[in-house]
């Protein structure tokens, strides 16, 4: 996992996450401060995302994006990321639990299984 993608995880901004191969694309938000980093997965809390769970169903393929400018990018301030990877909902396990003692409003967790992340700026 890159450093300067993991410096840029520690400050508060929107994620967006997107099923681009859904007719048409599903697209949510959450914050920065949601999302953990586990192995090579993002666990990320969903109360709704219902739009890209539904996608996941027929094509689990997600892009998730992030950015901060407090962090140095490659032409200045600013660093932005886009992760592509395969999501899945769990309702229940250790990962949910742990999630849900964070954020107890969460009735799902989203993991994304990471295939790569390629800085964009």
């Amino acid at each position: 996992m890159n450093e300067k993608f993991l410096a840029v995880l520690k400050h508060e901004g929107p994620v967006t996450i997107v099923s681009p191969y859904a007719q048409p694309a599903a697209v949510v938000n959450t914050w920065m401060s949601y999302v953990s980093v586990v192995g090579n997965e993002l666990h990320i809390p969903a109360a709704g995302m219902h739009s890209v769970e539904e996608a996941a169903k027929t094509d689990d393929r997600v892009t998730v994006t992030f950015g901060s400018k407090e962090v140095e990018g490659t032409v200045g301030p600013g660093a932005g990321f886009h992760v592509h990877g395969r999501a899945r909902f769990e309702s229940s396990g250790p990962a949910f639990d742990e999630k849900k003692k964070q954020f107890p409003w969460l009735t799902r967790l989203l993991v994304v299984t990471i295939d790569d992340i390629q800085q964009k700026i």
